[in-house]
């Protein structure tokens, strides 16, 4: 958000509005998201026809508003019935980022702390550690991947027989952590099973009940539920056998595991969970967590030892062309599906498949990379601070207080800041202008005075100084 103020000559003013967004209806009718829209279509119909898969349903959100949703291919291929935005799967870990908001509306209801211990409040929560002097595993460890434990509570995977809320407590006593906590990202299904009891046992409600009540109904996401037979379901497929047919898998309760792995959902009701993600505070819906909490959980705990995917609380970060992403993937039997949002953009995307060999994850990367990059664009705020060109004047050098030397360069109706020791041409930041001689410093990474107000003093009778926050350097002719 960018901030007006006044030149440097006189006394600042009051902050100014942000430039506002484009209206939806402007985003759904631009001609570079329709080429988009166009371009992924042809490819993933291609993908259909020369993978034999049998559908897909995806959604592109920006900001508050759902601007695309298609299906594509069939919910049920033997009864033809077509795929829609309407269309229901079984959501599988995507289900674990609402299990991490409950825990933090319970927190922010003061009932737990993140770094509680998790036999504080589940005295049966018995694990035998990987080392001798370990610690007590603790609830921020379960919702980061950090804890250790094993990945998952049974072979439920294998015989798709879940285990219930008692026999995963029951089993507890005879499981190991793989690493001491805060060792490594390390996923597991079964730190997310705890978690679903963590949140009956503090609430007193059933994992499914709290989650509808207090996340579910009042997003408005009224096609959502838990391990529910809903006949709006798609139809299960397995993964494509050498002769081209496909095996179709049965419904399965998730049951104790249910927080992990066990909502059912579909692009209409997701992209209103998409659109929370990006609200801060009041006038555009509820808001099921404080704008801190969002932070919080949006915030990187653990990464992979390649730092290109990882976790923060319940969501997942990945790394795709030089930006960062935040959702979560999720495979169940018969579905597999993939949320996507980039928070600066505001912009998110989901991929709901109907079997188990579709790349959910990277038919996400692809719609991201053209309808939502377009999305983005067709998105951004206008400038409300055209170019003057009497800014012109500022460029030159400027000489701090220990001799050290900085630029400011003039490119094509742009001023940037060059340190006089850049290694590289392209080492600036750039001048973002606010209007009346002010400017904001801006670049990818966060050091310096990024973000901070950059003004130019044109006292009479003295050099001309260069202010970032609050240090300054004067102009000079000379290195």
């Amino acid at each position: 958000m960018l901030f007006l103020a006044t030149p440097a000559t006189a006394q600042p003013a009051s902050p100014a509005a942000p430039p506002a967004a484009p209206a939806a209806a402007s985003i759904v009718e631009n001609a570079d998201v329709a080429a988009a829209q166009r371009l992924f279509t042809a490819w993933i119909e291609a993908q259909i026809a020369m993978r034999g898969l049998p559908g897909i349903a995806v959604g592109v959100v920006h900001d508050q508003q759902l601007v695309w949703s298609r299906g594509f291919g069939f919910a049920d291929v033997e009864k033809r019935v077509p795929m829609t935005p309407q269309t229901r799967f079984r959501i599988a870990s995507n289900s674990k980022m609402f299990a991490a908001i409950a825990i933090m509306q319970l927190r922010e209801a003061g009932r737990l702390r993140l770094d509680d211990p998790v036999a504080k409040h589940l005295p049966w929560f018995k694990v035998t550690p990987a080392g001798p002097d370990d610690g007590p595993i603790t609830i921020e460890q379960l919702l980061s991947h950090s804890a250790g434990l094993p990945r998952e509570a049974s072979d439920h995977w294998s015989s798709f027989d879940f285990p219930t809320g008692a026999q995963l407590q029951a089993l507890m006593a005879d499981r190991a952590a793989t690493f001491p906590p805060q060792t490594r990202w390390k996923y597991s299904n079964l730190a997310y099973g705890v978690a679903g009891l963590l949140v009956e046992r503090i609430s007193g409600q059933r994992w499914a009940d709290y989650v509808q009540a207090h996340i579910f109904d009042p997003l408005g996401m009224a096609g959502t539920s838990v391990d529910r037979r809903d006949p709006l379901l798609a139809t299960p497929y397995a993964s494509r056998r050498p002769d081209g047919s496909r095996r179709l898998l049965p419904f399965v309760d998730s049951k104790g595991m249910a927080s992990a792995t066990g909502v059912t959902s579909d692009v209409e009701d997701l992209a209103k969970f998409i659109s929370a993600q990006f609200r801060r505070g009041a006038g555009e819906g509820a808001n099921i967590l404080s704008a801190g909490s969002w932070r919080e959980m949006l915030r990187v705990r653990s990464v992979d030892e390649d730092w290109q995917s990882g976790t923060g609380l319940g969501f997942a970060h990945s790394r795709y062309k030089d930006r960062t992403y935040v959702g979560h993937g999720g495979g169940y039997p018969g579905n597999t599906t993939m949320t996507l949002a980039q928070l600066d953009d505001k912009v998110g995307v989901i991929v709901l498949t109907n079997t188990n060999d579709s790349n959910a994850g990277d038919i996400a990367r692809q719609l991201m990379a053209t309808v939502g990059n377009a999305v983005a664009n067709a998105g951004k705020p206008a400038t409300n601070t055209p170019w003057d060109p009497a800014w012109a004047r500022f460029a030159g050098r400027y000489r701090g207080s220990s001799d050290g030397i900085d630029q400011v360069v003039l490119l094509n109706r742009q001023l940037v800041l060059l340190p006089g020791t850049a290694l590289a041409a392209e080492t600036k930041v750039v001048l973002e202008p606010l209007g009346e001689g002010r400017f904001r410093l801006t670049a990818p990474t966060g050091g310096a005075a990024i973000g901070e107000i950059v003004r130019f003093d044109e006292t009479p009778g003295r050099p001309m100084r260069l202010y970032r926050g609050d240090s300054w350097a004067t102009r000079t002719d000379d290195f």
